[in-house]
This record gives structure tokens, C-alpha cells and sequence, in this order.
């Protein structure tokens, strides 16, 4: 199947001439990617979403960067690029800036795996677009409806630099709700989709992923490197994988010979695909699972003075604004202390985040500051951060971060 007329926009994006004030200037001038509505001075009256924003230097009026205008975002300008350097916005533009990202994956790709994150927004230089590749399919996830008018050019490079023979589009649920395209989450647009759960390998290590109802684009891969990590070091272990979802720790895991692995998430869909996962593997340790509030289970087991060798918590973005940081902060705490707990003598525990309001340091002080409260002596043996097709653009664009506590007793 050739690309979908519904990729086509009804809507011709013009240009628009952009001032800003002296801070999204300098933003700007220094390559951030975000430049905040209140940095406006400037605009012009007609200007719509899709709209290709000129940037001009409040003094010697001439072009400092380009970008797309989003009229419902409180970032209105997303930009595409910084500099005095004069760029065409056209299909060989898009088409260098895929090629690019691609061959900063080259490494991943000559590992056993083919199943990588090929464009990671804006620290890639596609705001607001996330494409993942799982096998032969491509997932391209749209968080802004800047990229409605540009499809028709973005999604053949993107279908022809992964080499995909299917191309299935996700839409924020913004976009689902907009009136603004006849697009459909979880479409096919190119190519043919068999089955909407598509396998894939990740270091060897075999698993499934729903392109079409799953979360994001149908898997998280950012956490690639750490579940191999814990992987290896899990052999002839008792392991305890916490916000587990589809089982990315518990089957690599399993797969490396663990004795037993448990399995923890409040959705009882999410590990049902976690059994399928190791399924896909050839393992002959034990796969439990528990469903149900993290902080809850975690409790019943501690009163049952259960333990396990290695302990993985994995949660969810606890600080998506502002005011849930200190929240936020409070709650990595806690699953530090139920972490540790749990962990046996001389075992592991492995805490991550994914907020990226909270910040590495903050992290990482706040699981010290926990741990070093108890009777236990412990090492920090490694901390890590993005895997290679996770890379980062800006500093806003961090957001995993990983440490792994060796116990001594």
C-alpha cells in the first residue's frame, strides 16, 4: 500500500517574520528548541499551526533560526534551526536530519537487535515527533499537529532510511480529539500490518510489542541497556521487576538464567504480555506475577519478610508539571526505602527515573540520603543515563537516569 491520502494537509503552511524579546533571543541564539509564547513580540496576525516561522534578530534584522508555529501550545515556535546559516525547510532538509539521527544509531544496529527509537523529537530536530522501529515497522507517534502539513515529505524518508515495510501512525490524544485531520490513531499507511502485535529483539533477547493499542509507540525502549545490564547479573538470582509493565527487566532476566522472577505492575494486561514475553525465550526459571498498587505490594511482601536478590523499580513519570516535584521527590524516597528493604544480603537494588524534572543529582542524592539512613553498607557500582538512540539535544531533553546499589550485608 502506497502512502494514505489522509497524510495529505488540506492546509498550504506560509511564512511567517518573528521578533522576540531579549531571553527567547538568546534562547534561540544558544539552540534551544523551545521558544515560549510570552518570548513573542512580533507575529503575524494570520498565523496558523504549521506555519514555517521566520526568526529575525530584534537589531540587524537578520535570520536567526527557524522554526513551526503551534498557536495551542504555550511553546509556540518549535524550532527546526539556529543560525545565521541559510536553510531551505524542504524535503532534502528533513532528509539530512534523518540520515543524521540514523547514523548516530549505526552502533545499536550492529548489535542483535532491530528494534531502536530513529527520531527522538527535538533532540533529533522534529519536535513533537517520536519514530520507533520494531523490526520491519515503523511507529511514527505525532505530539503536535505542527507536522500535519509536512507528512507527505517526513514519512518516505523516515520509511525509506529504516528500510520499513510498514508504516503505522500514533497520535497524542490531542491530536485524536482534533478536527484538524482525517488521521486515525494506530493507522497504516504504508505497507501492510498482519498483526498489530509485532515481534522484535532487543540484545537477543526476543519480545512483542502492540503497534497499534499499546503505549507511546507499543514499547518503551529507552531502558535498553539497563535491562541487559540486569540481565547479566541475574543468573541463578531470585528477581523482583516493580512497575514491570510488559516485562522488559523480568525477561531479560529470565532469558539469563534467574531462578525466579516476579513481575509487579497495577495492570493486569500489561503482565499478561510480560508472560508472553519470556514465552518468546527459552528459560527454565519460575515467572510469578502480582497485580496491584506498587507501594501497596511492596509493603505486603516486606511484612511477609520476603526478599529477593535483585530488585528493579522502574516507575512512571511522577513530576509531569511543576507542582509535582517536591511530590515527586518524596515518593522516589519512599520506593528507595521499600527497595531497600527487600533487597537481600548482599544483593542488588536498581532504582531509575524517568522525570525529567527531577533532575540526575536530585536523584541520585535522594536514593544516598535513603540508603545511607540504614544499617547497610552498600556501593553505588553504576550509574547510567540514555541509551544511544535516546540521544540528548538540550537540557530539558534528559530524563532517565539509573543506579544500581550493591549491598555488603
Amino acid at each position: 500500500m502506497l502512502f494514505s491520502d489522509k497524510i495529505k494537509s488540506q492546509y498550504i503552511p506560509k511564512r511567517l517574520a518573528i521578533k522576540l524579546n531579549a531571553k527567547g533571543e538568546q534562547f534561540v541564539l544558544k539552540g534551544h528548541p523551545w521558544v515560549f509564547s510570552n518570548s513573542i513580540t512580533k507575529i503575524n496576525e494570520d498565523a496558523k499551526t504549521g506555519d514555517l516561522a521566520i526568526i529575525f534578530s530584534k537589531s540587524k534584522n537578520r535570520v536567526i533560526g527557524l522554526g513551526f508555529y503551534d498557536a495551542d501550545s504555550p511553546i509556540q515556535i518549535k524550532m527546526l534551526h539556529s543560525g545565521a546559516e541559510k536553510v531551505e525547510i524542504n524535503a532534502t532538509f528533513f532528509q539530512r536530519k534523518i540520515k543524521e539521527a540514523f547514523n548516530k544509531r549505526a552502533p545499536l544496529l550492529k548489535t542483535d537487535t532491530n528494534s531502536y527509537r530513529l527520531i527522538f523529537g527535538e533532540n533529533d530536530g522534529f519536535p513533537g515527533l517520536i519514530a520507533d522501529v520494531y523490526a520491519s515497522v515503523l511507529v511514527v507517534k505525532l505530539y503536535s499537529e505542527i507536522w500535519l502539513p509536512y507528512l507527505e515529505t517526513v514519512l518516505p524518508s523516515l520509511q525509506e532510511t529504516s528500510r520499513a515495510q510498514t508504516v503505522v501512525i500514533r497520535l497524542s490524544r490531542s491530536l485524536e480529539n482534533s478536527k484538524s485531520n482525517q488521521l486515525k490513531d494506530g493507522e497504516v499507511v504504508y505497507g501492510i500490518l498482519e498483526n498489530e502485535v509485532v515481534e522484535f529483539v532487543e540484545h537477543g533477547i526476543n519480545f512483542s510489542a502492540n503497534v497499534i493499542k499499546g503505549h507511546k509507540t507499543g514499547y518503551f525502549l529507552d531502558h535498553r541497556a539497563n535491562r541487559r545490564q540486569v540481565g547479566e547479573w541475574s543468573k541463578n538470582k531470585t528477581v523482583l521487576d516493580v512497575f514491570s509493565y510488559a516485562g522488559g527487566f523480568s525477561v531479560h532476566a529470565l532469558a539469563n538464567g534467574a531462578k525466579e522472577v516476579t513481575s509487579l505492575d497495577v495492570s493486569k494486561q500489561a503482565l499478561e504480555i510480560a508472560i508472553e514475553n519470556g514465552k518468546l525465550n527459552d528459560y527454565s526459571g519460575i515467572h510469578r506475577t502480582i497485580a496491584g498498587d506498587a507501594f501497596e505490594e511492596l509493603n505486603k511482601l516486606i511484612e511477609t519478610k520476603t526478599t529477593f536478590d535483585v530488585v528493579v523499580i522502574d516507575p512512571p513519570s511522577f513530576a509531569k508539571q511543576a507542582s509535582e516535584i517536591e511530590l515527586a521527590k518524596k515518593k522516589y524516597a519512599q520506593l528507595a526505602e521499600l527497595g531497600e528493604k527487600l533487597t537481600a544480603r548482599d544483593g542488588l537494588l536498581v532504582l531509575a527515573s524517568c522525570s525529567s524534572r527531577v533532575v540526575s543529582q536530585e536523584f541520585f542524592d535522594i536514593n544516598h540520603q535513603v540508603l545511607n539512613s540504614t544499617n547497610r553498607r552498600f556501593d553505588l557500582i553504576l550509574q547510567t543515563f540514555h541509551d544511544i538512540d535516546h540521544p540528548i539535544g538540550f537540557l530539558e531533553g534528559a530524563y532517565l537516569k539509573c543506579g544500581y546499589y550493591r549491598f555488603d550485608n
